[in-house]
């Protein structure tokens, strides 16, 4: 079995939550902005770097919220050259916008950013991190005053 860690960041203004827009080998749909964590990363500066790379933001951790762990089996798997498992171990945080403006990005697995309602995330196409961590961030209360 492969293993993926990675972490990912819960953006909202409340009514709204920043979302990136994952796009890769053919298949795609809206996910939280964040991804894997650079071997002897800390997993809070990996999410802001994936914020900053994926949306053009500078972000700040508030807390964690929590991980949510997932098994692709080797058949669903999108690399078709490996055949096993992957353990997928998604750590996922509260973060808020420090500055930047949005900007999608270049050459990556997201090709695109966006605010989206936060009420309005059921009815988009999402990768299942998101219901999963929305699930984790209202346990722990929803937002967080900065």
């Amino acid at each position: 079995m492969d293993i993926r860690v990675a972490a990912y960041g819960i953006i909202s203004d409340g009514s709204q939550i920043l979302l990136a827009h994952w796009n890769e080998h053919g298949h795609s749909g809206w996910t939280l902005p964040g991804g894997g964590i650079d071997p002897g990363e800390d997993p809070a500066d990996a999410v802001i770097r994936e914020i900053r790379e994926e949306t053009g933001y500078e972000a700040e951790v508030i807390r964690l919220i929590g991980i949510d762990s997932l098994v692709t089996p080797a058949h669903r798997r999108l690399d078709p050259t490996r055949n096993v498992p992957l353990h997928n171990l998604r750590i996922v945080y509260e973060a808020r916008v420090v500055s930047g403006e949005l900007r999608y990005e270049e050459n990556g697995s997201t090709d695109w950013a966006a605010w989206q309602p936060l009420d309005g995330v059921g009815t988009l196409g999402t990768v299942s991190l998101v219901p999963a961590a929305l699930a984790l961030w209202h346990a722990q209360g929803g937002p967080q005053a900065t």
